[in-house]
């Protein structure tokens, strides 16, 4: 050990001996990145109260909006007219059309507290290359609502088809105004679809290559959604559908291809 110490000590005459550099302080970044476990809970809790805030006021709109959206959507059926069942059957579907309302209402809030509790995770080049997606998430949400309005007609007339003299098309409210709503956030929801591949594109968890690779896979599970998610059970609607996110996908794969990844 004594050795090792005068080994250690032992200078050269003449070559002045350099001490080594202090490691820097570890500071924390500047734009405060680096968050706990705590942070992450309590900046999730505030975003959900803050969305759930544009709920309840586009709600509160929709519940005023109320009468005339119900009276659009029953222009659906031929006579206009649904019959309700129980005592509670209007009040639930006035709350039920206001709280579809409201979510639709506040989809732009919904998708910015997404980005905003996102985007701290991400490196600044990420943050560049998704934010311009976030404006185009509210189209594509927008987009879905419109197909499904206009998909609806047909795929009421295709139910209504198989009623005859026998079987007569006294609606009931409570069932029509389910498949209708559901009919509305399934295809606004799953057009947001086509933004999740570009960003995963982005961060280099997928490619072109990689989703081309998995069409046919694609096919078949795009299939059994649309299946599953068009709650009337037509054949007019899981094909609008499923039609609809195979070429969102297509278009979604050139996309990604020409921008190199």
């Amino acid at each position: 050990m004594a050795d090792a110490d005068a080994l250690r000590d032992a200078t050269i005459p003449g070559v002045p001996v350099t001490p080594e550099p202090a490691p820097p302080p570890a500071t924390a970044p500047p734009d405060g990145s680096v968050m706990s476990l705590v942070d992450h809970l309590g900046e999730l809790r505030d975003r959900l109260f803050r969305v759930i805030l544009a709920v309840v006021a586009g709600s509160a709109v929709g519940f005023y909006l109320s009468e005339r959206v119900r009276n659009l959507l029953l222009d659906l059926i031929p006579d206009g007219t649904a019959q309700t069942l129980g005592p509670g059957d209007g009040f639930a579907i006035t709350l039920r059309i206001a709280l579809i309302t409201g979510v639709i209402l506040a989809m732009p809030v919904i998708l910015y507290q997404l980005w905003a509790f996102i985007a701290p995770g991400l490196t600044p080049a990420e943050r560049k290359t998704v934010r311009p997606w976030v404006p185009l998430a509210l189209f594509f949400f927008a987009l879905g609502v419109g197909i499904a309005y206009l998909v609806l007609p047909f795929a009421l007339a295709f139910l209504f088809s198989f009623n005859d003299d026998r079987l007569i098309e006294n609606v009931a409210a409570g069932p029509f105004f389910d498949f209708v709503t559901t009919m509305f956030l399934a295809f606004g929801l799953i057009m947001e679809f086509p933004i999740l591949l570009v960003g995963l594109s982005r961060v280099g968890i997928l490619t072109s290559e990689r989703l081309r690779q998995a069409r046919r896979y694609v096919i078949l599970g795009i299939s059994i959604f649309a299946a599953v998610a068009t709650p009337g059970g037509d054949l007019v609607s899981p094909f609008v559908l499923g039609g609809t996110m195979y070429l969102l996908y297509e278009l979604t794969l050139v996309f990604i291809r020409r921008t190199g990844r």
